[in-house]
């Protein structure tokens, strides 16, 4: 079995495993007085997923030919796994979501773009937002301490908004507020180049359709 067979094999199971980790990393965070037996649960089932994403890169680099060459080409796999407190990171595993959503989009530039766009931006949002208020809400002088102030804050961040009544005061939220930022540029550059792009293409359709004969009267 080679790496991509495997990956194929294991996308939608560790898809699974990455919702139940977001339902275990966010609960507690949206929910501040969770029963400590839950908690426990929680913090159970946080590291029994971390524990398969750990076996599925063993199982990925074991099959690799070069498993060098693969490691530092997958490095942000290496990290996760071998710094259990970038665990919740492992959240972005959810855009992987987007591949399965390209199978069913619409054929043309436009459906793309505008699949892979919405799912992005959905979902950076979402996680931003709860990111953010974990590492915030405990802060002395944070301004982002309900999930209402969270996902205002990550939203207008993605969107290059950035009306700046929410910002992040500890190093660990800058840190987040920089990769949405910065997904929020990629999402425009992506949408800006799209559409120019499909322009571009339906003008030189119309340049190269032959354009029916017109009878002249006299």
């Amino acid at each position: 079995m080679t790496v991509e067979r495997w990956e194929r094999h294991a996308e939608i199971p560790l898809l699974l495993l990455a919702g139940a980790f977001l339902v275990a990393y966010a609960w507690p965070v949206l929910d501040r007085h969770v029963d400590p037996d839950v908690r426990s649960w929680l913090s159970i089932v946080s590291w029994t997923v971390w524990a398969a994403f750990a076996v599925d890169f063993s199982v990925r680099l074991t099959l690799a030919e070069n498993r060098v060459k693969y490691a530092l080409q997958h490095w942000y796999d290496v990290a996760l796994i071998a710094f259990p407190l970038l665990r919740p990171l492992r959240l972005l595993r959810l855009l992987a979501l987007l591949r399965l959503l390209n199978r069913t989009a619409a054929g043309s530039l436009v459906g793309r773009v505008t699949t892979y766009v919405t799912g992005v931006a959905v979902m950076s949002i979402g996680l931003g937002a709860i990111a953010v208020l974990d590492v915030e809400q405990d802060h002395a002088g944070a301004n982002i301490t309900t999930f209402g102030d969270a996902l205002w804050w990550a939203t207008t961040t993605v969107t290059t908004v950035g009306y700046g009544d929410r910002y992040p005061v500890t190093t660990p939220g800058r840190f987040i507020a920089v990769v949405l930022m910065l997904v929020g540029i990629a999402v425009v550059g992506t949408v800006t180049g799209s559409v120019a792009a499909w322009l571009v293409t339906n003008v030189k359709r119309e340049e190269q359709t032959p354009q029916p004969a017109t009878e002249t009267t006299l």
